[in-house]
């Protein structure tokens, strides 16, 4: 049924995920899905943003961006599961939705920190992902 499974993290609270990726495991082997794990770095490349940060410093972002997803993918994810990293910069809701349709994500399975249903429906990066994906969407409270 799932071939494509697409899991956004925030790296700086990777303990908001340990839920949700034991689940994207189990939906992965039932299904002998590819996991597509990114995340999404603030947008640096807004104008006003950009005159801050030297030229590099986007380039050397990205770099140990990746090379810290790798780690948490090795270290995370058994062997007998297919992962794919995933690193994009801009608005979390709109990268996400971005890639779900790039990879032809089948579900999206996503953390959620929110404390309350509330919080949920009140523009979190979760609900606009379930509002606006073309595909199943799971939210998993951590």
């Amino acid at each position: 049924m799932f071939k494509n499974i697409l899991m956004p993290i925030d790296l700086q609270e990777t303990h908001l995920a340990a839920k949700a990726v034991k689940i994207a495991i189990d939906e992965a082997r039932k299904h002998g899905a590819d996991i597509h794990v990114m995340t999404v770095m603030p947008g640096f490349s807004m104008p006003v943003v950009a005159t801050f940060f030297p030229d590099n410093a986007m380039k050397k972002a990205m770099k140990e961006i990746g090379t810290e997803l790798k780690r948490y993918l090795a270290a995370n994810f058994p062997k007998d599961v297919k992962t794919r990293p995933h690193i994009d910069e801009g608005n979390p809701a709109e990268r996400i939705l971005a890639l779900s349709k790039e990879v032809k994500a089948d579900l999206i399975i996503i953390p959620s920190h929110a404390k309350s249903l509330g919080q949920v429906f009140l523009g979190s990066v979760a609900a606009k992902v379930v509002e606006h994906a073309n595909c199943s969407v799971m939210v998993i409270k951590g």
